[in-house]
């Protein structure tokens, strides 16, 4: 079985780790998954977190997320409704 994704795609390059997913500044100071979301790739990508749609896709280079295990790069695109990372 087949599964088709459609949504637009955001292509970024390599070793994107979680410290550019999810600003390392707001670790302990957002708990809010939707405000979590509006912080989402904003050092590289200011206009990310406010165009993105549910459905869009990622296009990630090597090493995406590497850096230290922080859960918030997750959730943060999660709640930003990415549909698929490739």
């Amino acid at each position: 079985m087949q599964t088709k994704i459609t949504g637009r795609v955001w292509k970024y390059g390599d070793d994107v780790n979680t410290d550019v997913i999810f600003p390392g500044k707001y670790t302990y100071s957002i708990t809010d998954r939707g405000e979590m979301a509006s912080h989402a790739l904003e050092d590289l990508d200011a206009d990310f977190a406010c165009n993105v749609r549910p459905g869009d896709i990622i296009v990630a280079g090597r090493n995406w997320g590497c850096g230290s295990s922080r859960e918030q790069a997750v959730i943060c695109i999660k709640e930003a409704g990415v549909g698929a990372i490739v």
